[in-house]
């Protein structure tokens, strides 16, 4: 059980990157995308293509997070200057990917070699400092079971998501990223004050889909292989992200909304892995378990509140008996 929970906070703090792109597109802009199934692939594709040429790990991340900006700056301009609504024209620039990864892969699946990978050059690299068999052997000491040689990405990943989640935070409070804001809220009202949401929008939805891109990169590293179908159902696990960090964390202000979908897509990592381990659910039900968690965080806040709102209302009410009794 350790080592399932181990690797869903892995994979969480990767899906964490895609999830923060979701929260800019859905809850910033107010922009249904459904490029992000797409530009997941893609990110992944690139970065695949790009390592088995002989490109530096890192570079080829780059170059997949930046082809998943090409591609949502495709889909703002389909709805912005095309004039298709912002559903429909997610939906086609997703489809447009499905063929666009087939010819960026050439098949529908490309391996890497898992010694070409991020993963294995900074595990390596971590190895070497002694510090990974120092903490090993101290939980040995304790009883408890060693973390993989990997547990190393874990740590990476903490910086690189605290670090996402910061530039996130800075950039929606500029001038630029307020007005980004601003359209999501009332893009009428930027209009009114001539500002070009038309560029705000674009902006937006590329920087969104290049996060998802970053995730997708990530994975396949992850994971030593990109599949061309991946990507399906990544919106869903962005939202169950998103829904479930703001329904558990808040979102009063911007650093804690970011903070709270972090959290989010661990939290979601580590209860399907534990869900998984059930004898009567098998790998297949992994969509299902997604619609039930998002089912759940969708309906438990309104619970709360309606319950919240009727013991407010009882105690309102007995404290109009108690007056009355007493002016009586």
């Amino acid at each position: 059980m350790f080592l399932s929970v181990f690797g869903a906070v892995e994979s969480g703090f990767i899906y964490a990157i895609m999830a923060l792109g979701v929260y800019l597109s859905f809850r910033i802009l107010d922009f249904p995308d459904l490029t992000v199934d797409g530009s997941f692939v893609t990110g992944g594709a690139v970065a695949a293509i790009s390592i088995i040429n002989g490109v530096p790990p890192i570079i080829a991340t780059i170059f997949g997070m930046l082809a998943g900006f090409i591609a949502g700056c495709i889909t703002g301009l389909l709805h912005t200057k095309g004039k298709i609504n912002n559903l429909l024209a997610g939906i086609l620039m997703m489809i447009a990917l499905y063929s666009i990864n087939l010819r960026i892969m050439g098949r529908p699946q490309v391996s890497v070699s898992q010694e070409t990978t991020l993963k294995t050059q900074l595990a390596n690299i971590w190895q070497k400092t002694g510090i990974d068999d120092l903490i090993n052997n101290m939980l040995k000491a304790v009883g408890l079971q060693a973390v993989p040689k990997t547990w190393v990405i874990v740590f990476v990943m903490i910086i690189v998501i605290l670090i996402i989640k910061l530039c996130i935070d800075l950039f929606l409070k500029t001038e630029v990223g307020l007005a980004i804001r601003a359209t999501g809220n009332n893009e009428r009202m930027i209009r009114s004050f001539s500002g070009n949401t038309d560029t705000f929008i674009i902006l937006g939805i590329g920087l969104s889909n290049a996060l998802v891109a970053l995730s997708g990169a990530l994975i396949m590293q992850n994971g030593g292989f990109v599949d061309v179908s991946m990507g399906i159902g990544m919106i869903i696990i962005g939202l169950a992200s998103v829904i479930i960090g703001e329904a558990l964390f808040g979102v009063k202000t911007i650093a804690r909304a970011t903070l709270a979908i972090i959290l989010g897509a661990v939290i979601y990592r580590i209860v399907l892995a534990l869900a998984l381990r059930v004898d009567f659910l098998e790998s297949g039900d992994m969509k299902l378990i997604t619609a039930f968690l998002v089912i759940i965080a969708l309906i438990a806040p309104k619970l709360l509140q309606n319950r919240r709102e009727r013991a407010r209302r009882l105690a309102k009410q007995n404290a109009l008996r108690k007056k009355e009794a007493h002016n009586a």
